[in-house]
């Protein structure tokens, strides 16, 4: 969310921001939001008048009375009854207007950063680099599906029998790989100086509205029927919410974490849940790392973040690339995007397996999340990627680690969360 202020001083950026996104839709609510905003201001205005001279009436009436002088007294408590019969009008007003401002300025979006592409969707994101030699062996790399299948490790029948379409089970070697994973993935952020936390798993609609739009928050959610709490998408949302309401010590910062979770998402207007596969699920674990940063250090945090996530895959022998995300593709509330795609050699293309987001103070602004320093207090900056999350990362590893007779390698990095073992047998 902008301040309002920057909306107030430079209505014409905000606007053409949001032309660069493509949502001109939205064009009205910057005038809407300054002219709201000047009878909020307005109406504070006469509210504090009004306070003063309530002050300085009660303190004549004291005065007064002492004086015998009671008729004049009771003018002044008559006025003062008029005051307090306005104020009760006004703050009324005031709270009202606000709400309605702060409705309307939780859908602007935010200022994306000067080097983001400009483009519709996804379709028209960048490629920025690539890491490792994109490989395509000389043997037919099977479905990811077959390829658990093969390993005895998948059963999509029994998760439709038990949770419906979009639930699996993951067993044997197939669910110890996918578990070392993630066991690899926290200690390798670990190893980075990032702190560890389990966050909770559900969060409060006031923490929800704080890190994700509402088109997200709607498309994405599950809601716990009769609470005020949802399922989380990502362990960020609990772990950006908290902080919520907090000032924190500017010698604290940055804040680095990181976070295991199970992560639960509806896909509302998504490409649909496979059949077979695992690569669009409703339930699936995530490492996540997260950072809280004075503003003018969140770029130098957002190159490390995504390096990390390419580092991490890199040592299980996946090639990967970045991809810019245009304008069109950011989400409300974020400055800068970028995807990591992993190779696919049964595709012969890249896919996402993960994503890197520096937000500015948008969410630090929903959620009053300030650091204090020797200048004061300001909104800090937070950022979040994705360290791992499985199953796509295990589909990744999956097709980029398997043998022509189907068993699958295992790379040294990953051998002491699989107990040595160096190679998973195909089972007869």
């Amino acid at each position: 969310m902008l301040d309002i202020r920057f909306v107030r001083e430079n209505p014409e950026k905000v606007k053409e921001n949001i032309k660069k996104k493509f949502q001109d839709e939205k064009l009205p609510l910057v005038d809407e939001c300054i002219e709201l905003d000047v009878k909020v201001r307005a109406l504070k205005s006469e509210g504090d008048a009004l306070r003063a001279e309530k002050n300085t009436t009660s303190q004549a009436i004291g005065a007064l009375m002492k004086e015998k002088k009671t008729e004049e007294a009771n003018e002044k408590k008559k006025r003062v009854g008029e005051i307090n019969d306005r104020l009760a009008f006004i703050e009324k007003e005031e709270a009202e207007l606000s709400d309605v401002l702060r409705q309307k300025m939780m859908i602007i979006p935010n200022i994306i950063d000067d080097s983001v592409p400009i483009g519709k969707d996804d379709s028209e994101n960048v490629e920025v680099e690539r890491f490792g030699e994109p490989n395509v062996p000389d043997f037919e790399v099977p479905y990811h599906a077959d390829i658990c299948e093969s390993l005895c490790g998948l059963d999509k029948d029994s998760a439709g029998r038990t949770s419906g379409n979009g639930f699996y089970y993951l067993m044997g070697d197939v669910a110890r790989i996918h578990s070392a994973m993630i066991s690899y993935a926290r200690d390798f952020m670990i190893g980075k100086g990032f702190t560890y936390c389990v966050p909770p798993f559900m969060i409060r609609s006031d923490v929800v509205t704080g890190v994700m739009s509402f088109a997200e928050m709607d498309a994405m959610m599950y809601k716990i029927e009769g609470e005020d709490l949802f399922l989380i998408g990502t362990s960020e949302h609990s772990m950006i919410g908290r902080f919520k309401g907090q000032i924190i010590k500017e010698s604290e910062l940055p804040l680095t974490l990181t976070s295991y979770s199970p992560c639960f998402r509806k896909e509302v207007g998504s490409h649909g849940i496979e059949e077979r596969g695992i690569y669009r699920v409703h339930q699936f674990e995530k490492q996540e790392m997260v950072v809280l940063c004075k503003p003018e250090d969140a770029m130098d945090w957002y190159n490390k973040m995504w390096s990390y996530t390419v580092e991490f895959f890199r040592s299980l022998d996946i090639p990967v690339r970045t991809l810019e995300c245009c304008s069109g593709d950011l989400a409300d509330l974020k400055v800068k995007s970028c995807d990591v795609e992993a190779w696919s050699p049964r595709q012969k293309k890249y896919f996402e397996v993960g994503s890197c987001s520096t937000l500015g103070d948008a969410q630090a602004r929903r959620l009053s999340i300030r650091a204090k320093g020797e200048k004061g207090t300001y909104l800090v900056a937070t950022l979040n990627n994705t360290v791992l999350a499985t199953p796509r990362g295990l589909i990744a590893f999956l097709e980029n680690n398997i043998n022509a007779d189907g068993s699958v390698r295992i790379p040294v990095a990953l051998r002491p969360y699989m107990g040595g073992q160096a190679l998973v047998e195909k089972k007869k």
